[in-house]
């Protein structure tokens, strides 16, 4: 054996003849044979026993393999011979011994997504180990200390759109507070039969590649005759300027994604059985690479019980957003139709998953037509206070708009803020001051067009300018003015929907925050990115630029402030911990570990540090993690 490197001597390098003996477990994968595991099946009753790897003591192997994927030949991951990888159920306080075997020509890891254990087991090559070398493996051992609904996924390269994930249900140790009479796992995932790397190297070169859901000039005649032709124009100059889409919702679209429900498309029609008046648990879990989907079931209120795996107060709903690793508990009642859809619809709505619920396999419910695609507004600009629709539609616009005094009027406005600015002491700042004034006029011009039929000193008092103490190079193209928390507001594309919609600030932890102490530190950190260039980073330095981790005290009670100065949503996912989200001032906050921070928006979260050890922070789309969004946050004893 030789032995390549970890201080706790788990990662082997395989002799010849162990390598044989192991791939002969999972075959040559090279038939195009199912490898669907037995929990993602459709027409399942229920989750059973035998769908699940309950053992304490496993072996898990990942290999490459040939199938089919939405009815067409395709490669990709398995693990232990399955796609999507085996359901592990466990129970709180298990303890884990986790044997990988890589039967790959490739590096490849395991994160266990959003469980607490220590740092050395949390599966990030060049965080926390350095990998499981090709024809090697690794041991994992943590004890649980948790339950819930969580998964699992390779954060190695770009193997996780590949089919490299798998859900994980870890049952309580005492009574579980959700009473249920039936349970089915509902994974979400995108699936391309491109490259992953080709894709990738698509967004370097034109960052909207795939998106075909851009406006076009009959667009512009409804728009002129609703809006008018003034206030259209000025949009289309606007956007034109910034050189920014409004209609760039997602990177990566239903133009090269099949949407994929426990690893069926929707044709194939995923179905999970359910008798009338049963309580029946849907545990979501969102194990795509880039996407965001809009949940509902027409016909059947949804009452979501838990968020990231931690209960929550029962809360009725009639649709919710799950963001890119989250994942979502909800209990359904159906007990007036025979079969319900399941809609998971993309939130650019280029595309859907699907499942159905139904009293017997081969039914199925009317599929509702896919809506009208959304389009970015001012507030997604960071100008939320100003907001003025998608179109800039203002109340009090009136016939002199663009007129020469109006303009004139906003330009000594906004030139005598500038010089406002310019004057600031920013001597504690890591930029001089001629930085300043230069980005401080390029943040000014390039974000506030002539906002016509506004007094210009109106528009002033509207805006107001953050001082920022972050590189504003090319990896920096906008700068949100004026970011609110946006924890209460419907996700995009979903405003003004007639039904119930989850929004953050209706969650509320079922147990009291175990940590009620006012946070003795803050900091803040903006999620900034120049998207024609497909550059995305914190704080304007791409992860490979950054040479010092985040530190955090041991135990200390912080509050972390994320300002996302981008158009567009991002997942953020906090390794090793979670935070409570400041939703409100008592102490039933929700707990979570992934959060979707809106285009403009100022988010709070408190976290207490109490995992020494370091640990991944970063942008769940798996492409602008790959471009540079992630940092290391270093947990260290208070003494160090």
């Amino acid at each position: 054996m030789i032995k390549i490197l970890n201080e706790n001597k788990i990662v082997k390098k395989l002799s010849r003849r162990k390598f044989i003996e192991i791939s002969s477990l999972v075959g040559s994968g090279l038939c195009y044979q199912s490898f669907l595991p037995a929990w993602a099946q459709s027409g399942q009753a229920s989750l059973k026993s035998g769908d699940a790897i309950t053992s304490n003591l496993i072996d898990l192997v990942v290999s490459e393999s040939r199938g089919k994927v939405a009815g067409k030949k395709a490669r990709f991951y398995t693990l232990n011979g399955q796609f999507p990888a085996p359901l592990l159920r466990w129970k709180e306080g298990d303890d884990l011994t986790i044997r990988i075997l890589n039967h790959l020509d490739e590096e490849t890891s395991i994160h266990w997504h959003g469980l607490l254990l220590p740092w050395q087991m949390d599966g990030v090559p060049g965080v926390t180990f350095p990998g499981i070398p090709s024809r090697g493996e690794f041991t994992y051992r943590f004890p649980l200390r948790q339950a819930g609904t969580y998964w699992y996924h390779s954060h190695s390269g770009l193997q996780e759109q590949s089919g490299h994930y798998g859900p994980i249900i870890i049952d309580p140790a005492g009574t579980d507070p959700v009473s249920f009479d039936r349970e089915h796992v509902i994974l979400l995932s995108d699936w391309t039969f491109e490259n992953p790397r080709r894709v990738f190297s698509k967004l370097k070169k034109m960052s909207d590649n795939y998106n075909f859901q851009q406006r076009t000039i009959e667009d512009f005649f409804e728009e002129v005759q609703a809006e008018g032709y003034d206030a259209v124009m000025t949009n289309r100059l606007m956007w034109g300027d910034m050189r920014m889409n409004p209609t760039d919702i997602s990177d990566v679209t239903g133009s090269t994604y099949t949407y994929l429900t426990n690893g069926l498309s929707p044709a194939e029609n995923w179905t999970g059985l359910f008798r009338k008046g049963e309580k029946v648990r849907l545990r979501f879990i969102n194990a795509s690479a880039m996407s965001i989907f809009n949940v509902r079931i027409p016909g059947l209120p949804m009452t979501v019980v838990q968020a990231d795996g931690l209960d929550v107060q029962p809360v009725e709903t009639d649709e919710f957003q799950i963001g890119t690793a989250e994942t979502f508990d909800v209990i359904v009642e159906p007990g007036t139709s025979d079969a319900y859809t399941v809609m998971c619809e993309s939130n650019d709505r280029s595309g859907y998953a699907l499942a159905t619920l139904a009293i017997q396999q081969g039914m199925q419910a009317e599929i509702p037509p896919l809506r009208p695609r959304p389009t970015l507004s001012m507030k997604d600009m960071g100008m939320s206070s100003m907001d003025m629709g998608n179109h800039m539609s203002m109340e009090h616009q009136d016939k002199n708009h663009g007129n020469a005094s109006t303009h004139g009027l906003h330009q000594r406005a906004m030139e005598h803020d500038i010089s406002i600015m310019e004057s600031m002491d920013h001597s504690a700042m890591n930029y001089g001051a001629s930085d300043v004034k230069q980005s401080t006029r390029a943040v000014m011009h390039q974000n506030t067009p002539d906002m016509m039929g506004m007094n210009g000193s109106a528009l002033m008092d509207e805006i107001r300018m953050q001082e920022h103490n972050h590189p504003l190079g090319p990896g920096v193209m906008n700068v949100a003015m004026n970011p609110v928390s946006r924890l209460n507001e419907r996700p995009l594309g979903l405003e003004n929907e007639p039904h119930r919609v989850l929004v953050y600030s209706d969650l509320k932890s079922l147990a009291p925050n175990p940590d009620k102490r006012e946070p003795s530190r803050e900091m803040e950190l903006h999620l900034t990115s120049n998207m024609e260039r497909y550059m995305w980073s914190f704080d304007g330095q791409k992860y490979s630029e950054v040479k010092d981790p985040i530190i955090f005290h041991e135990n200390e009670r912080l509050r972390l402030t994320l300002v996302n100065d981008t158009m567009m949503p991002h997942p953020i996912h906090l390794h090793g911990m979670y935070f409570d989200v400041v939703t409100s001032q008592d102490h039933n906050k929700p707990r979570k570990h992934t959060i979707v921070v809106k285009p403009g928006e100022k988010m709070s979260l408190d976290i207490t540090a109490d995992a020494l050890g370091d640990w991944a922070f970063h942008c769940h789309f798996l492409y602008h993690m790959k471009a540079g969004m992630m940092r290391v946050i270093s947990v260290r004893e208070q003494n160090t």
